[in-house]
């Protein structure tokens, strides 16, 4: 079974930054994508960025040019680089890897930006 290992997260000021990494415990090949979701009290989970095996990426419009995503495909790790953070940027983030053997997910790590 593959578990992730997810850090970085934590308590923050807003205009502050933090980077969270997953790492997964072994191999998962084939990836399609790998990519960071959260979730805020009282909302559903939504996607925050994706990086795809080919190196495109996708944001959120609400993160665009203050987050940023990158990856190790054969190393099964996915970094985001959260900049300029705001209030509501809080939520429990969680990491993502899609491959063609399944989707996978992190257990998910809270980011709280508070003043």
């Amino acid at each position: 079974q593959v578990q992730f290992v997810e850090s970085g997260g934590g308590l923050v000021q807003p205009g502050e930054s933090l980077r969270l990494a997953c790492a997964s415990s072994r191999s998962i090949f084939d990836i399609y994508t790998m990519g960071w979701y959260r979730q805020a009290p009282g909302k559903q989970r939504e996607e925050v960025a994706r990086l795809t095996s080919s190196g495109n990426t996708h944001y959120a419009d609400s993160v665009k040019g203050r987050f940023t995503i990158t990856g190790h495909n054969a190393e099964n790790t996915v970094y985001l680089q959260m900049i300029n953070l705001k209030p509501e940027d809080t939520a429990v983030y969680y990491c993502n890897i899609y491959s063609s053997y399944g989707q996978y997910w992190g257990q998910g790590i809270q980011v709280t930006v508070s003043s």
